[in-house]
């Protein structure tokens, strides 16, 4: 588990992060796997 994982997921169900910033935060904070276990929702990178 990411250090910041548990932030992350507290301000995504807290409502104070959308699912843009959870994106955002994958690299840096998060990983594509932890992206998908806080938002339910395949990680695809932006980078095609």
């Amino acid at each position: 588990m990411s250090k910041n994982y548990v932030k992350v997921k507290r301000y995504y169900d807290s409502r104070l992060w959308s699912v843009a910033m959870v994106h955002t935060a994958v690299g840096k904070w998060i990983t594509a796997e932890e992206y998908t276990t806080i938002t339910g929702q395949t990680y695809e990178s932006e980078e095609q």
